[in-house]
């Protein structure tokens, strides 16, 4: 190995340290055993590799260290010796979690504002992003005073790096993990594509998301940049994690969108105010007004007076044929009569009492059925008026007649 302090002489540094209480012929023996590894890994990284990449695969080196420890069977780090590591390693554990937690509570809100922005098109939803600016601020104020060293080698990095680490031995989750590994380069790509056909979908709905688009343009330009960087570089997370969760808001508030709208043209809504008819459960053309089953139609005239003739046709001269019910005279029930467009029906009331003042008329047991043919309201017809309107004479021969009104 070179003289020059790469990643690995620095990380193997620090395990050193971490095994100073074992016995030097020891140490040296541990060291040995994993010199290879740690080489196949910087060849694997590149000569560029960082510190901090070789932690994000193997853990700190200390922790890695109580790993060497406990699977060459020897005692655990004395307690004043841990202490001391701990103190000068990471002598607080509030600002790296910052600077994550941060991270991960910035990439959420921009995830849920994209996709609400990508649900309802308005740019105005996205700009409550903003409000976490300074949370992201404070964070990666904090990450580039104290670097990426402290936060991976927070317990619950730790955790999530093992989890992972877990995953990949499995046969079934390593391939999905391998899988989406592979499509890291192809991401970046979307990503960028993605903040721009967003941008510009933004602007075709409000103008307003002009101020958006250079923000969208910078931050696909950062995608494409920091993605293929992050191996070396763990810092660039603070780059790509905000951008992606952005994207995936996006993608699945399009995705919700674009089903909305298909299912939304594919229905056949019920009009409010429209009349049209339909057929109740045994087949009778009956009419309907909103949800509102419609068995009868009165019209008046401009002064309020009831019209007890008028027939009902629709936009296309059709004849709105309803089923036309009477009395059953020796039932006392409703039956069907035939079906005609013409209004108003009479209604036809059941369970009261005969002509002879009866209730249980018509031996007794059957109810009585009658056939009021009277309008059961009036109507205040509202009077509108109508400003006069000139229109220019047909003719130069003679002026129209008015016609005298009574």
């Amino acid at each position: 190995m070179s003289e020059k302090p790469t990643a690995v002489r620095v990380y193997l540094a620090r395990v050193r340290t971490a095994l100073a209480d074992l016995p030097a012929s020891e140490i040296e023996e541990i060291l040995e055993d994993v010199r290879p590894h740690l080489a196949e890994l910087e060849a694997e990284l590149g000569e560029s590799a960082r510190v901090e990449a070789l932690i994000e695969r193997l853990g700190t080196p200390e922790s890695y260290a109580a790993e060497l420890r406990a699977s060459g069977g020897y005692p655990p780090q004395a307690e004043g010796a841990t202490q001391v590591l701990a103190t000068t390693a990471n002598p607080s554990l509030a600002k790296p979690r910052i600077a994550l937690w941060g991270l991960v509570l910035c990439a959420v809100a921009l995830a849920l504002f994209a996709f609400g922005s990508a649900v309802t098109l308005k740019p105005d939803v996205l700009l409550g992003a903003a409000l976490f600016l300074p949370v992201f601020l404070v964070s990666l104020l904090l990450l580039l005073r104290g670097g990426i060293e402290p936060v991976l080698a927070l317990p619950e990095v730790a955790w999530l790096r093992q989890a992972l680490a877990k995953g990949r031995k499995q046969e079934d989750s390593g391939k999905a993990l391998s899988y989406l590994a592979s499509l890291k380069p192809a991401w970046w790509i979307v990503c960028a594509v993605v903040l721009v056909a967003f941008g510009l979908l933004l602007m075709l709905r409000s103008r307003s998301a002009v101020l958006l688009l250079p923000f969208l343009l910078v931050a696909g330009g950062a995608a494409v940049w920091a993605g293929p960087r992050l191996r070396g570089d763990r810092r660039l997370l603070w780059v790509a994690v905000p951008i992606s969760a952005f994207v995936i808001g996006g993608i699945l508030g399009g995705f919700g969108a674009a089903v909305d709208l298909i299912s939304t043209r594919n229905s056949y809504p019920t009009p409010a105010r429209t009349y049209f008819p339909t057929s109740d459960q045994y087949g009778n053309a009956e009419l309907s007004y909103g949800s509102h089953e419609i068995e009868n139609v009165y019209a008046f005239d401009a002064d309020g007076k009831p019209l007890t003739e008028v027939y009902l046709y629709d936009e296309e001269g059709r004849p709105l044929t309803l089923t036309r019910y009477g009395c059953e005279r020796s039932s006392g029930t409703k039956e069907k009569i035939g079906a005609d467009n013409r209004f108003p029906r009479p209604k036809i009331e059941q369970g009261v009492t005969d002509d002879q003042g009866n209730y249980n008329g018509y031996n007794g047991y059957r109810s009585a059925c009658r056939e009021n043919a009277g309008v059961p309201f009036s109507a205040a017809i509202p009077k509108v008026t109508v400003p006069p309107t000139t229109t220019a004479p047909t003719s130069s021969s003679a002026p129209a007649t008015p016609t005298p009104t009574k």
